[in-house]
C-alpha cells in the first residue's frame, strides 16, 4: 500500500463532518500528508440557515465566500488542526462534483468525508458522499454518521 500524500476532507459544517476530519488529520499524522478542508457553497442553496443568507447590500457571491472562510478558519482552530489548507469554493454544479474536481486538480489521493446516514429513499436518490464515491479519481474513505 502506498502512502497518502495528500488528504481531502469536505466539510457542510455539521456534527457528523468533525468526525471525518479527526480521522483525515489521524490519517495525515500518520503519513505525514498535507491535509486540505474544503466547503463547497452552492451559488442557490436550496435550503439555507437565515443566518447564511446575505444582507440586500451585499454581494450574495462575496458574502458566502467570507462567511465560509471565517467558519472554516473557526473550525480548524476549534480542532487544534494546526497546518491545514482551508479552501472555500463557490459552485454552479453539485457538491459532488466540485469536490471530485477539486480532488483531480490538486493531486488528491485520499478523500475522508462524512455520510449523513441517510435510509430509505434518499439512499436511492443518491447522496453527496454516494456522488463522491463514484467520481473521485482516488480512494474515498466514507466516515458513518452515528445514530
Amino acid at each position: 500500500m502506498e502512502n497518502y500524500r495528500h488528504i481531502l476532507c469536505p466539510t457542510d459544517f455539521s456534527a457528523h463532518c468533525r468526525r471525518a476530519i479527526e480521522r483525515a488529520r489521524e490519517l495525515a499524522d500518520h503519513y505525514g500528508a498535507k491535509l486540505t478542508l474544503l466547503h463547497v457553497i452552492d451559488y442557490f442553496p436550496e435550503e439555507i440557515p437565515n443566518d447564511w443568507i446575505p444582507p440586500e447590500d451585499r454581494d450574495p457571491e462575496r458574502y458566502l465566500a467570507e462567511r465560509a472562510d471565517t467558519m472554516l478558519k473557526e473550525l480548524a482552530s476549534s480542532m487544534e488542526l494546526g497546518e491545514v489548507e482551508l479552501v472555500s469554493r463557490m459552485s454552479s454544479s453539485s457538491a459532488k462534483h466540485e469536490i471530485s474536481d477539486f480532488a483531480a486538480s490538486r493531486e488528491v489521493d485520499l478523500i475522508v468525508m462524512s455520510s449523513h446516514a441517510h435510509r430509505g429513499i434518499f439512499s436511492l436518490l443518491g447522496s453527496t458522499a454516494a456522488g463522491v464515491v463514484h467520481a473521485a479519481p482516488c480512494d474515498v474513505m466514507v466516515i458513518r454518521a452515528r445514530e
